[in-house]
């Protein structure tokens, strides 16, 4: 049975909403953090990085994984200052204002909807891998799949990111602890001998530059996009204190093994130049090794990957249409709990959003990863911004809690102001660099909307 609890909303009124259940064990949310650092960005868009940056691209994977850790500290410190808060536009309204939590909230479900369509669009193709069927079915059919069984329960969504997270982490240790080995024994393959000197010895370690370096921020931020789910899933998880620190505090070993780790051995086998940006360098990797069914091995573990990102944007974008419903700043209807205590209302709206994906595939289907991954990555700069922001103004107008607090993040407030520089930067390279400077000069059309929304909603108020 739900329990009822009191909600703030922006005009004051107080009124009774149902509470999401704490499902989320230690085990499920430890492995949302790791489901949400390895996705498709890193199995497909690390080809396209790569012919960016080279060998460098290990250097872009390093400098942004650490920014991302201590948005995450920044995060985790500001959702354990007040058992209240469900998610960042609960402490974004609190600190920077109810426009934050309004524009943050459904940016977020915004860039997390973009991000999904590529991803669920991209399971119709890799099941036409094994049947020769239109994509377009089987895509649907792995939406409403994973819309039925995210109905269920959260604790389902939770073995279901569980399993698909350890498909992908098998994935990489197999590929690190097989590189070792070759390593080891100077392993030849058709593109040569295995050697960390693969690293250097075609063109150098920036063999296109450090423009090249620059432009490959764009698809490493999109690598990254996720992480912040251990902060969506807060509401859900039974034991945040203890939970949420663990998970974030693992991140930088993770984003060492999982990023750094893999992409290493990667160059180690594959020299850059030879790898396609439009593949994945793990099925390359694989079949230049002689694994004879590695092509049919990698094409499930990047449709498991491409179901679990699906699966998290389902999770995300119905989680964000809940707390925006529970506090006026959406339909009512959203913040309505099934008899499961998962927000059902806002689960099938997202996937009839979701949906319509194949529709952009079908129209510009050279274009449209690109497009999309760019308007995400910049839609996530903003809401890892709007976190560092909030917990800027957290820290000089709350002394009593940050005294008491028990997951204080580092470097405050100087890191913040340089992590904010470093994301004006990258935007800055977006717009210069060709490839990215549309999707960058047609996002702001969606905040321009945002703030004409909010601003009408607050005159009605």
């Amino acid at each position: 049975m739900a329990q009822l609890n009191s909600k703030r909303v922006p005009n004051n009124q107080t009124v009774p909403q149902q509470e999401l259940k704490r499902d989320l064990k230690n085990r499920h949310v430890q492995l949302i953090a790791i489901g949400g650092t390895i996705g498709t960005g890193l199995f497909l868009g690390s080809g396209k990085a790569i012919q960016l940056a080279g060998p460098s691209i290990i250097f872009a994977y390093l400098i942004i994984g650490i920014a991302v850790f201590f948005v995450m500290r920044a995060l985790g410190e500001l959702l354990l200052s007040n058992a209240g808060y469900q998610s960042f536009t609960d402490f974004a309204v609190d600190y920077v204002g109810p426009w934050a939590g309004y524009v943050t909230g459904w940016t977020y479900w915004f860039c997390w909807i973009m991000t999904a369509m590529a991803d669920i669009i991209a399971v119709g193709v890799y099941v036409r891998y094994w049947f020769d069927i239109p994509q377009w079915i089987p895509a649907l059919v792995g939406l409403v799949l994973l819309l039925g069984l995210n109905l269920l329960t959260v604790k389902l969504f939770g073995e279901l990111e569980f399993w698909f997270a350890l498909i992908k982490i098998i994935t990489i240790l197999a590929l690190i602890a097989l590189g070792v080995i070759l390593l080891i024994m100077g392993f030849k393959t058709d593109a040569g001998a295995v050697s960390v000197k693969n690293l250097w010895t075609h063109g150098g370690l920036f063999p296109n530059g450090i423009s090249g370096f620059l432009l490959s921020f764009q698809m490493v931020v999109f690598a990254f996009v996720g992480v912040e789910l251990v902060g969506v899933s807060a509401a859900e998880t039974s034991d945040p204190k203890k939970n949420i620190p663990s998970a974030i505090n693992k991140i930088p070993l993770r984003v060492l093994f999982f990023y750094v780790g893999a992409l290493f051995i990667l160059l180690c086998i594959n020299p850059w130049n030879q790898l396609n940006a439009s593949t994945s360098p793990f099925v390359r990797t694989f079949s230049l090794v002689g694994i004879p069914i590695a092509a049919g091995i990698i094409n499930f573990v990047v449709l498991t990957s491409a179901a679990s990102a699906c699966n998290s944007g389902l999770f995300s974008t119905s989680r964000i249409l809940y707390n925006l419903g529970s506090h006026n700043e959406g339909p009512a209807k959203f913040a309505k709990l099934n008899k499961n205590n998962v927000p059902g209302n806002a689960l099938v709206t997202s996937a009839i959003v979701l949906s319509m994906g194949a529709l952009l595939s079908k129209l510009i289907p050279e274009q449209a990863f690109g497009i999309v991954t760019t308007i995400s990555a910049i839609c996530f700069i903003w809401v890892w911004s709007i976190i560092l922001i909030s917990h800027i103004r957290y820290t000089k107008s709350r002394p009593d809690l940050r005294k008491t607090s028990t997951f204080k993040a580092p470097l405050t407030p100087f890191i913040n102001y340089a992590i904010l520089a470093f994301f004006v930067f990258i935007l800055i390279v977006m717009g210069v660099a060709e490839a990215t400077r549309t999707a960058l000069l047609m996002t702001p059309l969606w905040f321009v909307l945002l703030f004409i929304l909010y601003a009408f909603r607050s005159r009605k108020i």
